[in-house]
């Protein structure tokens, strides 16, 4: 059974794209779009992209900006030299890699994510997966998932219909409400070391 790891929010205690926005975007374009992905006028990838092209730091900035700031979720790196997880993100390999060598384990885990072209007129996503979900019917991550059971953690709307292609869902965030709201079973994610035991 292959386990499968969000990255902001779950692997990370906070949502490292939304430190980025908060302290390099442009809050009423997060708040709006934000608005517009519950009300599903906008999927996940355009809501990104058009938060993403207010910030115009450079990138070398945001990076210690994000290792100064982001927090893995305790465990996480005893579980990453165990488990060798898969990683599957919305967010950046820019962002994610210099945390992952922060905390050692850069070689432990794979890695999916999305890519970003730091340009000072406005960040350009490179998304990782362009077609539409013949489930949810957005650019998701379900494709990424690999063949036989899954384990999957998450916290956001980005897994949602990840989370329900896995044989056993760890949630927090949106996440949780959202499974609870479907009566869809799930464990309460708290921590690795939490998680690692009940492997």
């Amino acid at each position: 059974m292959r386990l499968v790891l969000d990255w902001d929010g779950t692997v990370t205690e906070r949502d490292t794209l939304d430190l980025v926005l908060e302290r390099f975007g442009d809050a009423e374009i997060y708040e709006r779009t934000e608005l517009d992905l519950d009300a599903g006028r906008m999927n996940l990838n355009d809501v990104i992209a058009e938060q993403f092209s207010t910030v115009t730091a450079p990138l070398d900035e945001v990076v210690a900006y994000v290792l100064e700031h982001a927090r893995a979720r305790p465990g996480f790196a005893e579980l990453a030299r165990t488990q060798h997880p898969l990683v599957v993100s919305s967010g950046f390999h820019e962002l994610i890699e210099p945390v992952l060598e922060r905390e050692g384990v850069l070689g432990e885990v794979e890695l999916r994510a999305n890519r970003v072209d730091a340009r000072p007129d406005g960040w350009v996503v490179d998304f990782r997966v362009a077609e539409l979900c013949g489930v949810c019917g957005e650019p998701c991550k379900r494709a990424d998932l690999p063949g036989g059971e899954v384990v999957y953690a998450g916290d956001g709307h980005s897994d949602y219909c990840a989370a329900l292609a896995a044989k056993r869902v760890f949630a927090t965030g949106s996440l949780a409400q959202w499974l609870r709201g479907r009566g869809v079973s799930f464990t309460p994610l708290t921590d690795f070391g939490a998680l690692a035991s009940e492997l």
